[in-house]
């Protein structure tokens, strides 16, 4: 079961994750906050920072986790619309592009994402279906 672990507080992220959901309607792609429990249960059981919420993480197979089984930054924002497909799919082509170009710009973005889209404070889910598919 894939899924993808995205900043919480960002406002930014959670309309793109809000977006996918929408798209992937067959619901193959899981979420969860960075800042919640088994997020940063994972996060630690990988060595990875707990408090730096600059990247998203894509985790290929959350029921197996292996160490190294994740994706972050581009190559995991690439494999998330990979999984979620449809209108996602053409956003994967950007693999034709070096990571360090593609995670250049998407620090840019991360390091602003709060002064340009604002803070995300949590309300209620729009459709009660899609609480199933957040851990």
């Amino acid at each position: 079961m894939p899924v993808l672990l995205f900043d919480g507080e960002c406002g930014l992220c959670n309309h793109i994750v809000r977006l996918m959901l929408r798209a992937d309607r067959a619901g193959r792609l899981r979420y969860a906050p960075l800042q919640g429990a088994e997020a940063q249960a994972y996060l630690r059981a990988q060595g990875l920072p707990t408090a730096d919420f600059d990247s998203l993480v894509f985790v290929a197979d959350w029921t197996d986790p292996v160490p190294g089984g994740y994706a972050l930054r581009t190559d995991g924002a690439l494999a998330a619309a990979a999984v979620v497909g449809g209108a996602w799919r053409p956003v994967t082509w950007l693999r034709v592009l070096p990571r360090g170009l593609r995670d250049f710009g998407y620090k840019l973005v991360a390091r602003s994402r709060y002064a340009l889209f604002g803070e995300y404070r949590p309300t209620p889910l729009p459709k009660p279906a899609w609480a199933e598919r957040f851990l």
